[in-house]
């Protein structure tokens, strides 16, 4: 039986383990029940597969990924994995086939979608196999209060009690401590070990900015930093997705939409497209993402305020999987915030004390004076951090600036509102009336005979504006759920009173870019010695054909990681290409030769 460091470097063509990998794995090839905090592009994967090809048996693992299924399957079996999957989408004779390899003990590793061990068909089949272990992946989806949850994950518990004997890898890449704490009690994870790697995705560089015509600065954003790069755009709304798709396409980037609205083929479609050309843009509501294994998208962007930083570190940990610098980008405004405050308050007390929770994180990220990936590490339990030198608030510091007398002149506004007319209005009218502005509306309701009628003419509406969003982050403000109107919080008294001090972010429209592109074509150049730059570019034109070919994403057959170490180390023989990372044993067979004479026709 081949050891765990055997079985990495003859099947994936690697010689040492990341940090963590190791420890885990041994673990589980032990027999032991392991719980596995990973960020995303960490390498979670390798901890189930390779005990599922050291152990004896079959590895069966539960994932929510359907569509992805066959991605993942045809990845596996071009490293020589005979790994196969369940689910849905398959017909009888689909499925026939694949039990039959099952229960002949032709499979290494099964893939089931969790609804499949709802149907007793499958517990039957199961029972009648060797099993080696069992993986959950993507464990945070039986947190009933996360931000994927998942009814069918919740069954998983049986696991243990029908096959006691067989170790349990859960894994999930998002997972604040409760959050843990949740998936180990619901999985019955109590006594297996946990693993905490640290959350960091040091490649990443994170920016947040102040919308200001929102188009326009994703389109200059991906026209300066990320011209030709894949990246995946996300907006809160169907109507958003489709409107920036056609945006963009409009403006000569090869982009598609992906929701919940459109049909499964077009979906489908879609998500193949994305995951087998190079430089295309998904624009997608959280429909659309999980899972994706693609290692080259180079940034997500944010047009809207995620719901929650789960579902923030989640989305913009689908960058840089392989990592290269990557950016995670986010216009976010005044309306984000009047949306999710509404939204936040509707359900049941419990529900509107949970969103409100995520919602303040969220805010908090959003409006911080300090590093941004501090904030990020400290919600998810690592804390200690130390400045990161590679968000916008390390490398364009903002200004911070007393705003108590604004904040002031904003709530007296709404308190006179309240107060004096018994009226309520929203984030326009009351600054209509700071401005001193005598529109239609304000005439009608004799607005212009408040005390606060103008006395916020020293501003200008961009500038109250972004007043108002900071008052709301920072809970002085709110917004009630029916028309969207300002009222005062608990909160506001002390501010009103002069007993409370206000400091507010100065607003930068147009941060600096970041110092480092985090282009797919810079980074190469940068890592690559100038003469194996046409090197590396003639190995991914033929990787392009022959995964158009075969009919899978380019990644399958190799990483840009691998092709670039063959272009600087211009290997001669089959054995020197066999020390590259990334070349295991199946792929020198099926590749070597083509690789080889790929590199005696560079010029």
């Amino acid at each position: 039986m081949d050891t765990p460091t055997e079985v990495l470097h003859r099947v994936f063509g690697y010689d040492s383990f990341r940090e963590g990998q190791q420890e885990i794995i041994d673990h589980v090839v032990g027999g032991g029940d392991a719980l596995v905090l990973m960020p995303t592009g960490g390498g979670k994967s390798l901890c189930y597969q390779i005990p599922a090809l050291v152990r004896r048996g079959v590895g069966v693992v539960i994932s929510p990924l359907i569509a992805l299924m066959q991605d993942q399957v045809d990845a596996l079996r071009a490293l020589g994995v005979r790994a196969g999957f369940l689910n849905s989408t398959q017909d009888f004779d689909e499925r026939q086939l694949v039990e039959s390899e099952f229960l002949a003990g032709e499979l290494d590793l099964l893939y089931l979608a969790p609804e499949r061990l709802r149907v007793d068909a499958t517990l039957r089949l199961l029972a009648k196999g060797d099993i080696s272990v069992f993986a959950i992946d993507e464990a945070h989806c039986v947190a009933q209060w996360g931000h994927d949850f998942r009814p069918d994950y919740l069954e998983l518990s049986r696991l243990h009690e029908l096959w006691p004997d067989v170790p349990r890898i859960a894994l999930t890449a998002t997972a604040t401590p409760a959050t843990h704490a949740e998936i180990s009690s619901r999985l019955g994870l109590e006594q297996a070990r946990h693993f905490v790697a640290s959350f960091d995705r040091p490649n990443i560089h994170y920016r947040i900015t102040a919308k200001n015509e929102p188009k326009r600065q994703l389109l200059e954003f991906l026209r300066s930093e990320h011209d030709g790069d894949s990246g995946i755009v996300y907006c809160l709304s169907r109507s958003s997705v489709e409107k920036i798709a056609e945006f963009l396409v409009d403006n000569g980037i090869a982009a598609v939409p992906y929701h919940a609205g459109l049909d499964a083929r077009t979906r489908a479609l879609h998500q193949s497209r994305f995951l087998r050309e190079d430089g295309l843009i998904v624009v997608a509501t959280i429909a659309f993402g999980m899972g994706i294994d693609k290692p080259d998208v180079r940034f997500v962007a944010h047009l809207d305020l995620p719901k929650s930083l789960e579902g923030y570190y989640q989305e913009t940990g689908r960058a840089g999987r392989d990592g290269l610098p990557a950016s995670a980008w986010m216009a976010y405004g005044l309306n984000d915030v009047v949306q999710h405050r509404r939204m936040a308050m509707e359900g049941d007390e419990a529900h509107r004390r949970r969103q409100v929770l995520h919602l303040d994180a969220m805010l908090a990220l959003c409006e911080t004076v300090t590093c941004r990936r501090i904030m990020l590490l400290d919600y998810f339990g690592q804390k200690d951090s130390q400045p990161c030198g590679n968000c916008d608030t390390c490398q364009t510091p903002p200004e911070s600036w007393d705003g108590t007398v604004p904040a002031q002149k904003v709530l007296s506004a709404v308190l006179r509102l309240a107060r004096e007319r018994r009226q309520k209005f929203g984030v326009g009218q009351v600054v209509d009336i700071l401005l001193g502005k005598k529109t239609a509306k304000v005439l009608q309701h004799g607005h212009e005979t408040l005390t606060v009628f103008g006395v916020g003419d020293d501003l200008g509406n961009a500038e109250w504006h972004g007043i108002v969003r900071q008052l709301l982050a920072q809970g002085l403000l709110a917004v009630e759920t029916d028309y969207g109107a300002l009222v005062l919080t608990d909160d506001s008294a002390g501010v009103l009173r002069g007993q409370r001090e206000v400091l507010l972010r100065r607003d930068t429209l147009r941060p600096a870019r970041a110092k480092t592109s985090s282009s797919a074509k810079a980074a190469a150049q940068v890592e690559l010695p100038a003469e194996a730059a046409p090197v590396f570019e003639r190995l991914r034109a033929w990787r392009g054909a022959t995964a158009k070919e075969q009919g899978v994403p380019a990644y399958v057959i190799f990483h840009d990681a691998t092709l670039r170490e063959i272009a600087t180390r211009a290997p001669t023989s089959l054995a020197e290409l066999s020390q590259v990372n990334g070349v295991g044993e199946n792929k020198l067979a099926k590749y070597g030769e083509q690789v080889l004479e790929t590199l005696r026709e560079a010029p």
